[in-house]
């Protein structure tokens, strides 16, 4: 078979059963992809790496491994692209920024390494706001990702290139990481499922770090069962990372699908449906609502009443922690290097040069609500309103199995269009970041369309329910199927 005949397009479910059949090769498919990228990513610029001999070579490890009936699991001979702050031994490792412009990785992410004995095939590592600061992946170093629906438009950040590469079927899965939202509202951005799994969930060892308290691992794809499976997958202990969990995950049972959101509890919370939420946005959102109650699913009005105190919490608490994370850039140990007079003039060389104006902003603001007299007026006061926008959460469940929201105020924007006023792009955030203050899971899917731009909506759930989560989503997916989707 070959990229004409649309391997590219197939979901990793339907590729696995195209594997175990031997109806088709790793190979076809890492082709097809490879194909596909060749074709598309000029335009798109989703991937920043291509690393198309070692795919191929892994493609045909797992034609053997298939042939001989030995295959690995569900990913063995699958394409992938992984999001490029994750350490990939061999591979450039750049984390969209020119201080890392020529940095070869030594080891693997945890999450990689764990993909590669699963089989998958790493097509390469795709573009991103730079150390993942953004909300559009127009500041990365290697430019703008394009979003696909409409190449005007961004695709969402910081993993816009992940959303990207998924959404235009360069490869059937990928990577993202999320601190504050950048895998949901790409993946909203782009009409894919992305899931930020619970704090702790994920290994985060090989993730260039950008804020560590609030930092998640998680899956980018085409359908909630293939973010399920890379989930299922990549989720676990790791004794290389002292905050991941003992979680071990087990999928809820239940095969009509539609059938099991009768009576589950969908809580609908008030705050998420002020906060600048554009008509076209809000009218996808309460359609999907609407459905869920046909199905037989209960709504509920809640409160989480500290909402409106989050997204200034979650920008005193990330740029302190950026601002202690990227000190270790400096010139010396590794990526770009500047000579200076001195060792502190060559540092501050290295870091004028190396740093994109995002970097450099949460760098300096960072800085300053650590200093000494400001420490406690805004990084201690906010990690207290962070313990209170948790608590708001643990008070949900009491009522609820999972929360319904929107995943941004607005469709996508044009490419441009807020980059010289950032307050208006962190405004982006201000339905994603919530969640990672109080560290549950959270799921974008589509759930409709607006002026042929995709709409998402998220469903939040309770600490290590993604199983939960997963289910009620694939509910409502093969609900949107059976009623047409928009």
């Amino acid at each position: 078979m070959s990229e004409r005949e649309g391997l590219y397009k197939l979901t990793i479910l339907q590729a696995g059963e195209l594997l175990d059949r031997h109806e088709v090769a790793s190979v076809d498919l890492a082709n097809a992809c490879l194909n596909r990228i060749e074709k598309k990513n000029k335009e798109i610029n989703a991937f920043i790496t291509v690393d198309k001999e070692a795919a191929l070579e892994s493609a045909a490890a797992a034609d053997k491994r298939i042939k001989s009936g030995k295959r690995l699991g569900v990913l063995d001979g699958v394409p992938l692209g992984i999001k490029d702050v994750l350490s990939q031994k061999g591979v450039r490792t750049t984390a969209g920024s020119r201080i890392l412009e020529n940095y070869i990785s030594p080891f693997d992410a945890t999450v990689v390494s764990v993909l590669k004995k699963a089989g998958a095939v790493i097509l390469g590592k795709t573009n991103m706001d730079e150390f993942a600061m953004g909300s559009s992946t127009e500041s990365s170093y290697f430019g703008p990702t394009k979003n696909p629906w409409d190449l005007e438009r961004v695709p969402g950040g910081s993993s816009g290139g992940s959303a990207a590469a998924v959404a235009a079927d360069m490869c059937l899965g990928a990577l993202g990481s999320d601190t504050g939202g950048s895998i949901r509202q790409p993946a909203a951005y782009c009409g894919i499922v992305g899931l930020k799994p619970t704090y702790g969930a994920v290994s985060r060892y090989g993730l260039l770090a950008m804020a560590s308290s609030l930092d998640q691992v998680g899956p980018m794809t085409k359908d909630v069962a293939d973010a399920e499976i890379i989930f299922s997958i990549i989720s676990g202990k790791d004794s290389m990372d002292s905050t991941s969990s003992n979680y071990e995950y087990k999928k809820l049972d239940g095969d009509n699908l539609v059938e099991n959101l009768k009576g589950k509890k969908i809580g609908i919370p008030k705050e998420f449906f002020g906060l600048g939420l554009k008509d076209n946005v809000r009218k996808a959102v309460e359609n999907a609502i609407n459905d869920f109650k046909k199905a037989g699913a209960e709504i509920i009005d809640i409160s989480l009443p500290h909402t409106s105190y989050a997204l200034a919490t979650y920008y005193i608490i990330m740029p302190a922690e950026v601002s202690s994370n990227l000190a270790r850039f400096d010139g010396i140990r590794y990526g770009l290097s500047e000579e200076g007079r001195n060792l502190i003039d060559g540092y501050l060389e290295t870091r004028a040069k190396g740093f994109g104006n995002e970097v450099k902003r949460r760098i300096m603001l960072g800085t300053y609500v650590l200093s000494a007299g400001y420490y406690d007026a805004y990084y201690k006061k906010a990690q207290k309103v962070r313990t209170l926008v948790k608590a708001d959460y643990d008070r949900a469940w009491e009522k609820v199995d999972v929360l319904l929201t929107p995943v941004t105020p607005s469709l996508p924007f044009k490419i441009g269009e807020k980059t010289s006023d950032p307050l208006t792009m962190y405004l982006e955030d201000v339905m994603t970041v919530p969640i990672n203050i109080a560290g549950v899971p959270a799921l974008v899917m589509p759930c409709g369309m607006s002026n042929g731009l995709p709409v998402g909506l998220q469903l939040i759930g309770k600490s290590f329910e993604e199983n939960k989560i997963f289910q009620i989503a694939k509910g409502y997916e093969m609900l949107r199927g059976k009623i047409g989707g928009e």
